[in-house]
């Protein structure tokens, strides 16, 4: 049996209510039209801020924290956060409260209103050890392309050793690791979220490869989660197309998923803004940008092995969303031959698919768990929204930082989830003001997500940026 967390209201207008969550999400409480679960916006519910507090959920496993209300959030009658009663919400949404874990048959209360929570879960097949990772970085969560020593980076977890003897193991015959026969560690390329990526050789071919290892943070994650998984990561092997980084192979064994990728020799480009220091020229940052758009219009359309069918089950179908694009999953190849770069998208979507099987045993909102800089409001309000335009959305944030070195959020001093909520970006010529005008109009366009994100399409934004050149 999956595990289940159940909501349901015990006291207040809205008792007898429940809202059950089945799969990794996160949810605001509060009065605002927008939230999930929304209490009403009326006079026996003015005690409730409009974005109140959040949930993060990650079965069997949730957290709550508050964002700063009015009047307080209580778990089991006692507070776990307020802002001062002198404070504005402006000024509350600049504090950070502590997260807090919470248990079967916990109680959260806000204003008149009580949550009783319900978490129902096989301890055969779910068992999270750790409800945070402990080795996912600060700042820019996945796949950060550093050259620090591999030795002491791999430390924590030992990485180093375990593929090391994953590589023996293969070279003896081991039918489980066909994928990484052959191949010897070069370097270190990076260490993110879920795991390593190491520069690898293949000893016969002398081919180069990005080896991508994910250790799940779950004691025993159930056949469920990893089917899941291994699912979205067929989709991902499925895609082809030059501005898409190719998954060449992958497999499994002890406790370790691996992964080959097309290894891009120019880095990516978070790391060459960071090199650079200062902004990208508007022709390399938009040649870089339409490649990319490219990429996301093929993925989005293409055909995929794996889609979940209405009735239950599993069929083939249309379209993959990325949900995770940034700086540092833009990746940069030479092509010597005519000494031109291509770039390609990367990372489609392993990490979040890897969280949202229950693999990462980490929550969005933990300290260690990164920030939604290149996130549109709609993922914050609902984690699974995995519609193509919040790949869109985040190419637009892409752009906007290579143009700038700015997110397009200002996030100092501010709950980071609070910002995107409440927060519009900042208009584009505002950081930087030799943006031909009618550019910047439409990244600013690009970045309008309310009610709705704007540009639905990877052709239309494309098409968007094609017309002002």
């Amino acid at each position: 049996m999956p595990a289940k967390i159940t909501l349901t209201v015990t006291q207040g207008k809205l008792q007898g209510r429940q809202f059950i969550f089945d799969s990794r999400t996160t949810c605001i409480l509060g009065r605002n039209v927008d939230c999930n679960p929304k209490l009403p916006d009326n006079e026996d519910h003015r005690t409730i801020s409009r974005y109140h507090c959040l949930l993060d959920i990650n079965p069997p496993a949730i957290r709550i924290r508050d964002f700063g209300s009015r009047n307080g959030t209580y778990v089991n009658s006692k507070k776990i956060g307020q802002r001062q009663a002198e404070q504005t919400p402006e000024e509350g949404a600049k504090l950070q409260f502590a997260e807090h874990d919470l248990q079967d048959g916990d109680e959260i209360k806000l204003g008149n209103t009580i949550f009783k929570i319900s978490i129902e879960s096989d301890p055969q097949e779910i068992n999270i050890s750790n409800f945070i990772s402990n080795f996912i970085s600060n700042f820019f969560p996945s796949t950060v392309y550093i050259d620090d020593n591999s030795e002491q980076l791999t430390q924590p977890l030992n990485f180093l050793n375990k593929i090391k003897g994953l590589l023996k193991l293969a070279d003896s015959g081991d039918n489980n690791l066909i994928a990484i026969r052959g191949y010897q560690i070069v370097k270190l390329l990076g260490k993110g979220g879920f795991g390593e990526v190491y520069l690898a050789k293949h000893n016969q071919s002398g081919k180069f490869v990005a080896l991508k290892v994910m250790l799940p943070s779950v004691a025993a994650a159930g056949e469920q989660a990893y089917q899941m998984f291994l699912r979205e990561t067929e989709n991902t092997k499925a895609l082809r197309h030059p501005n898409v980084v190719e998954l060449i192979d992958y497999g499994y064994s002890e406790n370790i998923f691996f992964f080959t990728m097309e290894y891009c020799k120019g880095g990516n480009v978070f790391d060459l803004v960071r090199q650079q220091d200062k902004p990208l020229s508007i022709d390399l940052a938009l040649a870089i940008i339409l490649q990319i758009l490219d990429g996301l219009e093929y993925t989005h359309n293409a055909q995929i092995p794996y889609v979940k069918l209405d009735g239950g089950g599993f069929g083939r179908g249309r379209g993959l969303v990325h949900r995770d694009l940034k700086p540092n999953n833009i990746f940069l190849d030479w092509v010597d031959v005519d000494k031109k770069f291509v770039a390609k998208v990367g990372d489609y979507g392993l990490s979040k698919a890897f969280d949202i099987a229950g693999l990462s045993g980490q929550t969005m909102s933990g300290a260690k768990a990164g920030t939604p800089f290149f996130m549109p409001r709609q993922q914050v309000l609902n984690f699974k929204y995995t519609q193509p335009d919040v790949d869109i959305w985040a190419t637009a944030a892409c752009l906007y930082y290579m143009l700038t070195e700015n997110l397009p959020r200002n996030f100092t001093g501010a709950d980071a989830f609070l910002t995107v909520l409440q927060n519009d970006p900042v208009p584009i010529k505002a950081r930087n003001a030799s943006i031909p005008q009618p550019l910047a109009e439409v990244i600013d366009l690009a970045l309008v997500e309310k009610p709705e994100i704007y540009f639905k399409t990877a052709i239309e934004f494309k098409q968007a940026l094609l017309s002002v050149l």
